[in-house]
């Protein structure tokens, strides 16, 4: 990797040789309160590791809350929840100026709300009204919250993550694009497989769960971030993840015919750079310094699910967007290793 000087090179190998060696543990701490489920992990911690906010997709009662809880005991970022329902106002969230006395004076004091956390997890984001859902943006995309004109930044490391219910089920709000724009990932939590869902009940009706230890500081969470973004990767391969966005949009010249009949909108830029930022954070948790092909193939379907919009078209036919993906995958040729 490079670097400026000699102390930052031992120091990004220090850390990088910490993290390597450090994966299996991270297993073993969220074993002790998680079952299965390895590729949502890792595709949470490839997006804590490059900096980027995660939407969780599924049913109630698959244990998202607490795996994003045992994720921030891992790395021992301050951790709050937000219940998100239909009444929760944006202030709720953020923040409000409330008039206090002190000392025969009167003045507007800012009392922070729970975004003013390393973690949020924001639970079943869809249960309220876009207006609500807009209070997230500014804190995702710029790390601060504005309160009567007065900027206040967010303590770092910070992410979101947000759990959502399936779309289709009632009383749920489907999120705006520019704010599902923001999430790097959308990960989708599915049901457990018959042998472990045994084991999730015999572990939750016998004794109590082993405590997590934890691993990592929030300043250890910053040295990864910077150790991620050194990362090396060729030109043929950012160039493969352009054109895996851009050969997603239809109406463009040279789309597959499948994307103009299936899809209304397509990915935008900010998807290639996190495929990108990701594949270079999921080569550093496999213990290899460069980006492969492999690493930007497998982080495509949780990069573009929540960017393409399917047409009506699609949805008669049965199309799913992850098949659609699927297919993008497969018709865009990749660069061959040199």
């Amino acid at each position: 990797m490079s670097s400026l000087t000699t102390d930052t090179f031992q120091r990004d190998r220090e850390t990088f040789e910490r993290l390597a060696s450090s994966r299996q543990r991270i297993d073993q701490e969220l074993g002790k309160a998680i079952v299965g489920q390895r590729e949502v992990i890792e595709q949470i911690l490839t997006a804590l590791l490059a900096g980027g906010h995660c939407l969780i997709t599924g049913a109630p009662g698959l244990a998202k809350t607490l795996l994003v809880k045992s994720i921030a005991q891992i790395f021992h970022l301050r951790f709050q929840r937000i219940q998100f329902t239909p009444d929760l106002m944006p202030a709720d969230i953020t923040g409000t100026e409330i008039l206090q006395e002190a000392a025969g004076e009167r003045r507007m004091t800012f009392v922070r709300g729970p975004i003013f956390a390393n973690m949020v997890l924001a639970d079943e984001i869809n249960r309220t009204p876009p207006k609500t859902q807009a209070a997230l943006l500014e804190a995702m995309q710029e790390h601060q919250v504005t309160a009567a004109g007065v900027r206040h930044p967010l303590e770092e490391p910070f992410f979101v993550l947000a759990t959502q219910n399936p779309i289709e089920m009632e009383g749920t709000y489907p999120l705006p694009e520019a704010q599902l724009d923001r999430f790097m990932f959308n990960v989708v939590m599915d049901y457990l497989p018959e042998a472990d869902e045994v084991q999730v009940i015999l572990r939750t009706t016998a004794g109590r769960p082993q405590p997590i230890e934890p691993l990592f500081h929030g300043e250890d969470v910053l040295r990864f971030h910077e150790l991620v973004r050194q990362v090396p990767i060729s030109e043929d391969l950012v160039r493969y993840a352009v054109k895996l966005a851009a050969q997603s949009r239809p109406r463009q010249p040279g789309v597959p015919d499948f994307i103009n009949d299936w899809v209304t909108w397509g990915a935008g830029t900010r998807a290639a750079q996190f495929l990108v930022l990701g594949a270079k954070a999921r080569a550093l948790m496999h213990g290899r310094s460069h980006v492969t092909v492999a690493d930007i193939q497998a982080l495509a379907l949780p990069t573009l699910r929540h960017r393409l919009l399917l047409n009506y078209r699609a949805e008669a036919e049965g199309v799913r967007v992850e098949s659609v993906i699927e297919r993008l995958v497969n018709s865009v040729a990749a660069p061959v290793a040199r």
